[in-house]
């Protein structure tokens, strides 16, 4: 597999998704699909987040985040590439 065969998309979802559950889904799921990147909670009630990983399971993880978990509501969600995360796996980071 390619270096060309990998992106990264910076996500950013408004809605019901603090105190529901989002990040630790979202985690799980990127987790499962072998994604690195990162996950936090913005001070302004929105969710951001990292995926970095085969073109195919970012795809399919940036749909899945339209979804969430059953207590999220999902208003709207921004996808775009940027640049490979800076860290290895995928974490949960604090509150910015």
């Amino acid at each position: 597999m390619s270096e060309s065969d990998f992106v990264s998309y910076y996500v950013t979802v408004k809605g019901r998704v603090q105190g529901v559950g989002y990040r630790a889904w979202c985690a799980a799921e990127a987790e499962s699909r072998g994604l690195s990147g990162w996950i936090r909670n913005r001070r302004d009630g929105f969710v951001e987040a990292v995926y970095h990983g085969r073109a195919d399971r970012v795809k399919e993880m940036v749909a899945l985040s339209e979804e969430g978990p059953e207590l999220a509501r999902i208003d709207r969600i921004l996808a775009h590439p940027c640049d490979p995360p800076d860290v290895a796996g995928f974490v949960r980071r604090p509150t910015y």
